[in-house]
């Protein structure tokens, strides 16, 4: 059963781009509350698309770098990548149904 992922600055491009599957990754704060409403979600997808899908967390207070990168101003911001390349984001908290819609556009 697999389990998201910890992301972060040091190891992030290398997920990205040594990745066979799609990234979901998750810039999210501990602070932040929808953040909490959001990670049980991940949880069940990461284990429900085990092979399909790579889900990561990226803590924002700790990696700030990588937020930046990608323009991060408001959390919970979800980027799904291909190839290591951005494809499309969500941001704020979605339920379940929302994620695997969003998910599904691009597995």
């Amino acid at each position: 059963m697999s389990k998201p992922i910890e992301l972060t600055d040091d190891n992030l491009e290398e997920t990205l781009s040594g990745s066979s599957v799609p990234v979901l990754v998750d810039y999210w704060a501990e602070w932040c509350g929808p953040c909490k409403m959001v990670a049980p979600v991940l949880e069940e997808l990461a284990a429900e698309l085990d092979g399909k899908l790579t889900i990561g967390k990226l803590d924002v207070d700790s990696n700030r770098d990588s937020a930046a990168k990608q323009n991060v101003m408001s959390i919970p911001t979800l980027i799904l990548f291909k190839n290591g390349q951005p494809v499309d984001q969500r941001i704020g908290a979605l339920t379940k149904n929302q994620l695997q819609e969003f998910i599904n556009e691009h597995i």
